[in-house]
């Protein structure tokens, strides 16, 4: 079966960070769709494009904003395709204002929130491909030899530093 996300961001300035979210997915095969809708000044294109997605059976939809980070919160208003929010680091509170928004959703419109910047989209990236694993057997084989992989990373920089320090 062929995966696809939807990833919106509020601005064109939250394409580096998002990257990261479209690379993972990328890496294990699902489709990123990576485009530009604001909660405050585009609703219409983000209700549009929320509803193609659902429409097209989308696995999920993440959303990168900052300042009050409202983009999440919408799209989770108009969809239940799971919403997963990276805040950005755009305001003057480094992300911490996108942070709470993200965290601090009403009962009842659920969304995932991760960490703030490029580290937290690839982690939604890599959670849509866990979401997508738990239904198919290839996928989940290649991203359990993606975690092996992390550890041998770890095994091999112990080694140097144990050798090193030795």
């Amino acid at each position: 079966m062929a995966y696809k996300v939807l990833i919106l961001m509020g601005s064109d300035s939250d394409a580096p960070v998002m990257a990261e979210a479209a690379k993972a997915l990328k890496e294990f095969g699902i489709e990123p769709r990576m485009t530009v809708a604001s909660a405050h000044r585009t609703p219409e294109r983000v209700k549009k494009l929320v509803g193609e997605a659902e429409a097209d059976n989308y696995l999920a939809v993440i959303c990168g904003a900052g300042w009050a980070a409202h983009l999440a919160g919408v799209v989770a208003s108009e969809t239940s395709l799971p919403v997963l929010a990276v805040p950005i680091a755009s305001s003057s509170l480094q992300g911490l204002d996108a942070l709470l928004a993200t965290v601090q959703m009403p009962s009842g419109v659920p969304v995932a929130g991760f960490a703030i910047g490029d580290g937290g989209a690839r982690n939604a990236g890599l959670f849509a491909v866990q979401m997508a694993a738990r239904f198919d057997k290839d996928l989940a084989e290649k991203y359990r030899a993606y975690k092996a992989s992390l550890a041998e990373k770890v095994e091999a920089k112990a080694k140097k530093v144990e050798e090193q320090y030795a």
